[in-house]
């Protein structure tokens, strides 16, 4: 607002005794020498001297229309903070609680901004370099259900759920207000927002940069700590499936949040994302913002490991006796403790858990204790089982692994070419085109519109069917029934033909085992251990392939788990090694 609609209030400032006023949008007085709003406004007759307030935008702060209609005037930050919210509103949508939004990925994102100094500090980063004012929302609310606010008003210091507290800078005023651009033109002509160019080009040692990916970075964090139901591998997909706004994200933008330029760089994203990139940036997010203990992985948490295992054996057809097993190999490798399972990220030796990938990795060692997976033992053991079931139809049938596998093979199959398809045909293009600067902005759109007939004709030439509605989502990927015949269910199937009772315990009838490591890299090293398919047996390739594809990881990052857990399970026979290798050098250096 302009400074000459202020001049009438001549009141000094109670914080800085300074008679310099300015109004915000919403009419409220605000000094401009240090920031401090009065809950004392201006008087106004005509309606038209304040404009609606009640807009869907991230922040209630300058909303003056740049010349040429170029739009708002705003931060990257806020743009990142658009996205935020619609990705909690989307987690929302899927059933996680409110809370998520309101309290824990509200708190997480004002903790952000106070560290990378953008806002909640002493003296923000002034990112347009220009000369700018200060306008303030006053609403004192933690509740993005209303409007996606950039910034509430009130005291840094909060806690959440568990009790813990983020300490603030003590020179933090409670009600700082949010720097906007004093004038119309003040972005730059290379990009939509007042900092795009210069946000591209930033790099302080220390910031963790916002970017797209660390929008899902937050999201699993808040997940995380809430205890919510969802994996990492379950977020991913729920964003691959479009159940989650991040391809093209910027498209729930305002219509007044011109996007062009430097801005597309930083907004628009090319490529999936990856589960280890997102894990990466989780810890480097959590770390940053000197987040405290989370709360506490117990074994009623879904992220626990007995639970997601009893989860992955219903998800690959698994007979559910192995689940005892599974629970077994947890107890005994310590998983399965809360203090290995919670998240400390400011722990001296802050351990991090992949919840899903650890799962999945305890079933692939059940399954190589049962069964081998040397090529020749899963499939004598079938043999016996088919035997048996035909011998003694009216009893539970015994678990095959060979009929396991056909059938697993051929729906793995065609769920995964389905995969590839549906990724093949995906538009990576936006329905809000990007352009290099305002002044192509009519090129943009008419280019835009032209490839959208093209496509709708040919379309139509090609194919007019119906476009097949998007499914809902689900935790599941695959669905098992008894009554479906050409899919059997192996769930009630038992595992009486491999185990050996001994005593009172049960013991597995192959008393044979191969380690998937024989020796682990060095601790500076950047991987733990090398994944070579040629070097492994076809069945335990096949088992890792459909596990990766559940999860959308690598093939070597779950080998890579499977090998701690058997370094785990097995500390004496890699002791051994050890002491073997030794010898053999001493031996040689005689």
């Amino acid at each position: 607002m302009d400074l000459e609609e202020a001049k009438e209030f001549k009141e000094r400032c109670s914080q800085c005794a300074a008679v310099s006023w300015g109004l915000t949008d919403e009419g409220k007085y605000y000094c401009t020498s240090c920031h401090n709003v009065t809950e004392k406004s201006k008087e106004v007759i005509n309606s038209s001297v304040i404009p609606n307030t009640k807009i869907n935008t991230i922040n209630r702060g300058l909303r003056k229309k740049r010349k040429h209609e170029k739009g708002w005037d705003w931060y990257v930050c806020e743009g990142f903070q658009y996205i935020l919210y619609h990705q909690a509103e989307a987690l929302k949508n899927l059933g996680v609680g409110s809370e998520l939004k309101d309290e824990v990925l509200h708190s997480f994102w004002k903790r952000y901004l106070q560290k990378s100094k953008q806002a909640y500090c002493k003296n923000p980063v002034n990112t347009s370099g220009r000369k700018t004012k200060v306008l303030k929302d006053n609403l004192h609310c933690s509740d993005w259900a209303s409007e996606p606010e950039l910034l509430s008003g009130g005291d840094t210091d909060f806690a959440l759920e568990s009790g813990a507290e983020f300490q603030s800078d003590a020179q933090i005023p409670k009600d700082f207000p949010i720097t906007k651009a004093s004038q119309s033109g003040a972005a730059s002509v290379c990009s939509g927002s007042l900092d795009g160019v210069e946000y591209s080009l930033r790099k302080e040692k220390g910031i963790v940069k916002m970017t797209v990916p660390r929008t899902l970075a937050f999201c699993y964090l808040s997940l995380l700590w809430q205890r919510e139901t969802i994996t990492l591998s379950d977020l991913l997909r729920f964003v691959e499936e479009d159940h989650i706004p991040y391809i093209n994200a910027f498209e729930r933008f305002p219509e007044e949040m011109k996007l062009y330029g430097r801005d597309k760089g930083i907004f628009a994203v090319e490529s999936w994302p990856d589960y280890e990139e997102i894990y990466k940036n989780m810890i480097e997010v959590a770390t940053f913002l000197d987040l405290p203990r989370f709360p506490e992985i117990t074994e009623d948490c879904y992220l626990h490991p007995n639970i997601l295992c009893m989860k992955y054996l219903m998800e690959v057809n698994l007979p559910d006796e192995m689940h005892g097993l599974t629970c077994q190999v947890v107890k005994m490798t310590g998983i399965g403790e809360v203090d290995f399972l919670t998240f400390d990220p400011i722990a001296k030796m802050k351990k991090t858990v992949k919840y899903d990938v650890q799962a999945v990795a305890v079933i692939v060692v059940v399954l190589k204790l049962l069964f081998l997976l040397d090529d020749n033992l899963e499939w004598s053991y079938s043999d016996l089982a088919e035997t048996y079931n035909e011998e003694h139809k009216e009893d539970k049938p015994q678990f095959g692994f060979r009929k396991w596998y056909q059938v697993m093979k051929k729906t793995f199959d065609e769920k995964k070419q389905k995969w590839e398809e549906a990724r093949a045909k995906y538009s990576w293009k936006s329905g809000k085109p990007l352009y290099h600067s305002h002044i192509d902005k009519s090129v943009a759109y008419k280019r835009r519109e032209m490839v959208v007939n093209l496509q709708k004709q040919f379309s139509a030439l090609v194919d007019s069917t119906p476009v097949v509605e998007k499914k809902g989502p689900s935790s599941f990927q695959f669905n098992w029934t008894e009554e479906d015949i050409n899919r059997p269910c192996f769930h009630e199937h038992t595992l009486q033909g491999l185990l050996v009772k001994k005593g009172q315990s049960l013991k597995t009838k192959n008393s044979l085992y191969w380690l998937s490591t024989q020796k682990f890299c060095k601790s500076y090293c950047k991987h733990v251990t090398t994944y070579e398919e040629s070097n492994f047996s076809l069945s335990y390739q096949f088992i890792l392939n459909i596990f990766s594809f559940l999860l959308r990881i690598k093939t070597s990052i779950l080998h890579e788990e499977v090998s701690l857990i058997e370094k785990k399970l097995f500390k004496k026979k890699y002791s051994e090694s050890k002491k073997n290798s030794s010898r053999s050098k001493k031996i040689r250096r005689h």
